[in-house]
């Protein structure tokens, strides 16, 4: 494939991977509206959030082996449809609960599922041989880059013509990139790329079970979905309104968090072609635990809001392309649409036990310091089962861990 065909794929997942995580991301923006329209309590909203994750999670599972069978136009054309008719919907809820769990945490997730850091990286992986961590970085750091620039704008949207016209607005969106992907994505793409056919050795989807090197990354990445999408993704913007700061200042402070995002994915992604990557992955996991101490202290400190939103940013989404560097190295690129669909469910999985804890806790005690520190001690965990991986750079595929 030729060089610009890869990088097209990249586009492609840049532009897709924003449009998904944004219309995700915008649920926590919508909350204190629903809550105030509607009288829904925090937990009801964290259900939603945690039954789209559980819903992604399934996907993901499926999106892997889709990948191999019908390709990434298919997979992402669908991801894309699901997102669109589910955002829709979601415009035109009237206050049922039910309707909010069927459209949103079913039908728009199935979108999310699909349209997803796993599947981009995993058809990147495919494309690219040579600057593979490079590549993986720049295209899944559209996860942080559409939040960049359209979190805020939706916030003044909700603010000023109401939530409905917001998420009308990102299904529209959906339709477009539908379109720019049947018409742009080299067909290359569904054919997951010569080296993934002439790979030789890996391991096969049984022996995924067996694996410390998987197991490493999964358990690791379950805390990576519960320390992220969990509690910062749902309950980031309400913790900021509930210490003190206006609903517009808080999505301010979480698109400089994806700012920071943005160039922390694309430098995690250069570093992993670099460095010793289960360090610069342990390492990212015990740095972000460490910024949870500063999101306790933000109450009524702008400047405070603003470190907690960079130092997280830096070491947010940076897992990603770590994670998919070494899951084709010591998994191999034959599994890596499967072992990264596992992966992914876990991530989401753990995102949906943060964010319903996170609602229930703040249910019963009208404060969030408790899913804070439990957040901070997951994630030094997940920094400990990182360090048991051993680095490969020799070709070798590695069996097991330390």
């Amino acid at each position: 494939m030729r060089l610009s065909r890869s990088w097209t794929v990249v586009i492609l997942g840049f532009f897709a991977l924003s449009l998904s995580f944004s219309a995700r991301s915008a649920l926590q923006v919508a909350l204190p509206f629903w809550e105030a329209e509607f009288g829904w309590t925090r937990s009801l909203g964290s259900l939603g959030g945690a039954t789209a994750l559980i819903t992604s999670a399934l996907m993901a599972i499926l999106a892997g082996t889709m990948l191999s069978r019908i390709g990434a136009r298919g997979v992402l054309a669908g991801g894309l449809v699901g997102l669109a008719a589910g955002l829709a919907l979601t415009a035109a809820i009237d206050g049922r609960s039910w309707q909010f769990l069927l459209v949103y945490g079913g039908i728009a997730a199935v979108g999310f599922g699909l349209v997803s850091q796993s599947v981009i990286s995993t058809v990147v992986a495919w494309t690219f041989t040579e600057r593979r961590g490079l590549a993986t970085g720049i295209a899944t750091s559209g996860a942080t880059a559409g939040q960049l620039f359209l979190l805020p704008a939706l916030a003044a949207i909700f603010a000023g013509l109401g939530w409905r016209w917001a998420y009308l607005g990102l299904a529209a969106a959906s339709l477009v990139m539908l379109a720019l992907v049947l018409i742009l994505l080299p067909r290359g793409a569904d054919a997951g790329a010569a080296a993934r056919k002439q790979e030789s050795g890996g391991v096969s989807v049984r022996e995924l079970a067996t694996s410390p090197v998987f197991h490493a990354l999964f358990w690791s990445f379950v805390i990576c979905g519960f320390t992220t999408a969990g509690v910062i993704e749902t309950h980031f913007i309400p913790y900021a309104t509930l210490c003190g700061f206006p609903p517009v200042t808080g999505a301010t402070a979480y698109s400089l968090l994806m700012a920071v995002n943005f160039g922390g994915v694309v430098l995690a992604g250069w570093l992993s072609d670099r460095m010793h990557r289960p360090l610069l992955l342990g390492g990212i996991y015990i740095l972000r635990g460490l910024a949870f101490f500063l999101l306790m202290n933000i109450t009524g400190d702008p400047a405070m809001l603003a470190a907690f939103a960079v130092m997280f940013g830096l070491f947010d989404y940076s897992t990603v392309p770590v994670t998919a560097s070494l899951t084709a190295s010591h998994l191999g690129l034959k599994i890596m649409g499967t072992a990264m669909g596992l992966l992914a469910a876990g991530h989401a999985l753990g995102g949906a036990a943060g964010a319903i804890l996170a609602g229930r806790l703040f249910d019963l005690f009208a404060r969030y310091d408790g899913v804070w520190l439990i957040s901070v001690g997951l994630a030094m965990l997940a920094g400990l089962i990182s360090f048991t991986i051993r680095e490969n750079r020799g070709g070798k595929l590695v069996p097991a861990a330390a």
